[in-house]
């Protein structure tokens, strides 16, 4: 237990060490060739991952809506879908399921890619060549990361509410003009903010858990495997505590 607890720390320290030093490194970001590097991984992280957001968003909306709404209705009070499918995404369901989508996918490549840069030395060629690895890997995917999560997450959002419309429409009898005063009204800025806020939070997570597990790697392409695994359960199970945290932290009162 005491081994396990040392290296607990010792690569919590070395992640941290690490997303230290790309912060510093994004004082260079504007570089031609930075710049060229984080447009790709912003596609890459962001536009490559539309699909399947569109998706579980949509039916995301579509669950909650159809699950409140029927117990609503119990009460005739399912006019109140709106809000309550619009409060719960700008939340928590859009940041989260954002987060878990893009650590499934945007993460566990970063790990693979890093991890097989490891295993074949590509990584000691760069600092050979005095090319700094966190500079010119990791800075790009934290920049890239934490641009395209806040506006991932503003994109669920609004498939997720439209997705509860669509079932108020066309199941809960809710008129689309009931369904979206419900919404307006009592959804407040403060839920946009907090969401974004923990849609950026999340992406740096990402971006730490799987540059760190990929510099990580060892043991050849089984270590790859590995480090893959083991950034997505890291990843899912740090954004489920940071997510806890920060909701407590804005709505102790």
């Amino acid at each position: 237990m005491g081994r396990a607890l040392l290296l607990y720390f010792r690569n919590t320290g070395r992640s941290m060490l690490m997303l230290f030093e790309a912060a510093w490194h994004t004082r260079t970001m504007f570089a031609p060739r930075m710049m060229k590097e984080i447009f790709n991984q912003m596609y890459t992280c962001g536009i490559k991952s539309l699909g399947v957001i569109s998706v579980v968003g949509l039916f995301i909306g579509m669950i909650l809506a159809l699950q409140t709404g029927l117990e609503l209705r119990r009460f005739g009070m399912q006019s109140n879908i709106g809000t309550t499918v619009t409060v719960v995404m700008l939340r928590e369901m859009g940041p989260f399921m954002t987060a878990l989508i893009v650590a499934a996918s945007v993460g566990s490549a970063i790990a693979a890619q890093l991890g097989t840069m490891v295993v074949s030395e590509e990584i000691s060629a760069l600092e050979i060549m005095s090319i700094n690895p966190v500079r010119f890997l990791v800075m790009p995917r934290l920049v890239a990361l934490t641009v395209m999560m806040p506006l991932l997450t503003v994109y669920t959002n609004l498939i997720g509410v439209l997705g509860g419309a669509i079932v108020g429409a066309t199941q809960l009898e809710v008129s689309y003009t009931a369904y979206f005063d419900n919404a307006l009204l009592y959804a407040g800025n403060k839920d946009l903010y907090v969401g974004l806020f923990k849609a950026w939070l999340f992406g740096i997570v990402i971006t730490t858990v799987a540059c760190h597990q990929g510099f990580s790697t060892t043991e050849g392409a089984v270590g790859v495997g590995q480090a893959t695994r083991r950034t997505v359960v890291i990843s899912f199970l740090t954004i489920l505590v940071f997510g806890y945290i920060a909701t407590r932290l804005f709505y102790s009162d």
